[in-house]
């Protein structure tokens, strides 16, 4: 009896595998196979250092970034580790060989000390998750 219950655990489990990758493969990414998919490539470094700057000072940065790959880059999301980030992307598809900006603005508000920020980008690329970073250090209110 146990041989049995075993048994059919092990087919079950395999008919499971195989109804995920298929589920998995239908999902896919549209007809972007890799030699057609967008490629998100930065024209800078993924860190800004904005320095030294009295709290209070709203901090900005724009990254300048190419889509180096084949097919449409479409940015999906971006999220800020905290409230006081916010960032603002094209929301339209940026074509193979087409550029743009992302603008991160940081608020340094009741932010004294050394800071250090990330926004999370979502794409349709590979990888899917790209991060930037804006650090520095901001001097309290005297």
């Amino acid at each position: 009896m146990k041989i049995v219950k075993l048994f059919s655990l092990v087919i079950l489990a395999g008919w499971m595998g195989v109804a995920c990758n298929n589920a998995k493969s239908e999902q896919g990414t549209g007809d972007l196979s890799s030699e057609n998919a967008p490629v998100f490539t930065l024209k800078e470094e993924s860190v800004y250092d904005f320095g030294t700057v009295k709290d209070g000072e709203v901090v900005e940065k724009s990254f300048a970034f190419q889509n180096t790959g084949n097919g449409p880059l479409v940015i999906s999301n971006i999220t800020a580790s905290c409230g006081c980030t916010t960032p603002e992307w094209p929301k339209d598809p940026i074509p193979p060989g087409g550029e743009s900006n992302i603008l991160v603005r940081f608020n340094t508000t009741g932010k004294p000390g050394q800071q250090s920020k990330a926004v999370t980008i979502t794409a349709n690329t590979d990888p899917s998750v790209i991060e930037l970073h804006i650090k520095g250090v901001v001097e309290p209110k005297n």
